[in-house]
């Protein structure tokens, strides 16, 4: 339905999608992500003096740390967010088809893998531009990257705006698994049953199409205490099994969980002590799970 993930890994079924997985997993492993992290964190954008809303914030530093992460801060900005702003949006927005669009970005990709392709680079488009379809993967990938990355960043300064006493490095972690256990981007997730299953006394056949929810799971009070109030102190422990799942599981875990994880444990360690002013957390479903914000915080001298 989506143009956006309409391709590349994401769309590859068994038993073909292991061998693409295992092609293009290098360049999203934690030893290559630590080549590049120097420069995402040359990315990151000013934190804005006095009152600013951190959701709009959010958008802007994870669409300038992706562009460095991905093509050494090369692609053109205002194409990127042309490009990336319907995700955005409401259905059926992020759906509806953009071909003009697609050419000029997908002319800028081919530009800077050439560029790639004769001099090289540790970008993460120099590791998939040899791979066939790699121009592809890195556009899917892109795509899927921003609009998650974005809403966890944005809850997470809202939460240490809200919790201070946790806005501390050793606590980020913490900080961002209970920022992802309560607003899981990636709010429901579909997979085809290996074998039948009896749920509640309906049969379900091997194949059937069942879909999950990561918000419903990791909030359900028979497996967590105090389900519904952030408390990062629970990390402290494991949690209940197959209950927190923001990145999915299996062989289909999510292709950028160490990049999304790099990015955002490393904004956090650059912030600020913060205080919340006012906003509007509720969450809003669409492609991933946002906050309606704004989320006003302001810096404390």
């Amino acid at each position: 339905m989506v143009p956006y993930l309409a391709g590349g890994v994401i769309l590859t079924d068994a038993p073909l999608h292991r061998r693409r997985r295992q092609t293009i997993n290098p360049g999203f492993g934690k030893k290559h992500l630590e080549t590049l992290r120097g420069r995402t964190q040359a990315a990151l954008p000013p934190i804005p003096d006095g009152e600013f809303d951190a959701l709009a914030w959010a958008d802007g530093a994870v669409l300038s740390l992706l562009n460095g992460a991905y093509f050494g801060g090369e692609f053109d900005s205002h194409l990127l967010h042309s490009f990336l702003a319907p995700l955005r949006r409401p259905f059926p927005v992020p759906a509806l088809p953009r071909p003009l669009l697609f050419l000029r970005v997908d002319a800028e990709l081919r530009r800077l893998a050439t560029r790639r392709l004769m001099a090289g680079g540790d970008d993460l488009l120099a590791v998939l531009a040899p791979i066939p379809g790699g121009l592809e993967e890195a556009r899917v990938s892109l795509a899927a990257a921003h609009d998650t990355t974005t809403h966890a960043l944005a809850y997470a300064v809202w939460h240490l705006a809200n919790h201070p006493q946790w806005h501390a490095p050793p606590h980020h972690p913490a900080v961002l698994k209970e920022t992802l256990r309560l607003h899981p981007p990636g709010w429901m997730g579909s997979r085809r049953l290996k074998c039948e299953l009896d749920w509640n006394g309906v049969k379900l056949p091997r194949g059937t199409l069942a879909l999950y929810a990561p918000y419903l799971s990791a909030r359900d009070p028979q497996l967590w205490d105090a389900p519904q109030q952030f408390r990062p102190e629970r990390w402290e422990h494991k949690p209940p099994a197959w209950a927190y799942l923001p990145f999915g599981g299996g062989e289909r875990l999510c292709l950028g969980i160490h990049l999304a994880q790099m990015l955002i444990l490393d904004v956090l360690s650059a912030l600020p002590s913060l205080r919340a002013v006012r906003g509007d957390d509720s969450p809003v479903p669409g492609i991933t799970l946002g906050p309606r914000g704004p989320l006003m915080v302001r810096r404390v001298s």
